[in-house]
């Protein structure tokens, strides 16, 4: 009777944890999508042509936009399999929030400077480790729940998780050579991630 008493405590807890992190996260990802279009500045002139000089900003912010709501998606549906949050997780999340706190200035200094080399190989390396910390946080949840389960089930080989990776190193030396170039690399990965992927929801019965 005890031991049923502390297990239902401890899995409350628990879930109290997770809701929490996931609390947290969400409320980090909106701050981040509002300073980032706090950067499209009101153009002073009324016709369409003051809008052209905003262009290179908002499509940076586009593709920011896309990147934070793909993270956003994988994040929910991935703690929807998560029964137990450690303090390795949490730190691991917090990883995570860090790098993708960095994609408003990452943002804002490829729109500004219009594609120029630097800054867009800057941007790809946040999105690279941005990817690393999210693998991080994956592979520590499957550790702390096992590799039978749920997550470990859902993800299988996980090739885009591994190809991602890949392309932004291939992008970041491109960047010097060509930004048009890497920047598209950058837009097709995350064309890539928006194509639907129901792993998660056919693990989970959904």
């Amino acid at each position: 009777m005890a031991e049923a008493w502390i297990e239902e405590r401890f899995a409350k807890r628990s879930e109290m944890e997770k809701n929490r992190l996931e609390a947290f996260s969400d409320g980090v990802l909106a701050i981040i999508i509002t300073i980032m279009v706090l950067e499209l500045k009101v153009p002073h002139g009324a016709g369409f042509d003051a809008l052209e000089p905003l262009l290179p900003v908002f499509l940076s912010y586009l593709l920011s936009f896309l990147y934070v709501g793909i993270y956003w998606n994988n994040h929910h549906h991935m703690f929807q399999t998560t029964k137990h949050v450690s303090g390795g997780i949490l730190w691991a999340n917090l990883h995570l929030l860090f790098w993708l706190s960095l994609f408003p200035f990452s943002t804002a200094w490829i729109g500004e400077n219009h594609l120029a080399s630097t800054p867009t190989a800057v941007y790809g390396f946040v999105l690279l480790m941005a990817g690393v910390a999210y693998y991080i946080l994956q592979q520590l949840i499957i550790v702390e729940q096992g590799q039978n389960s749920l997550l470990a089930a859902a993800i299988g080989r996980d090739w885009k998780g591994k190809l991602s990776p890949i392309a932004y190193l291939t992008a970041i030396p491109l960047a010097f050579v060509n930004p048009w170039i890497a920047s598209g690399i950058y837009m097709l990965v995350a064309l890539t991630w928006l194509i639907p992927d129901r792993r998660i929801e056919r693990v989970l019965g959904k």
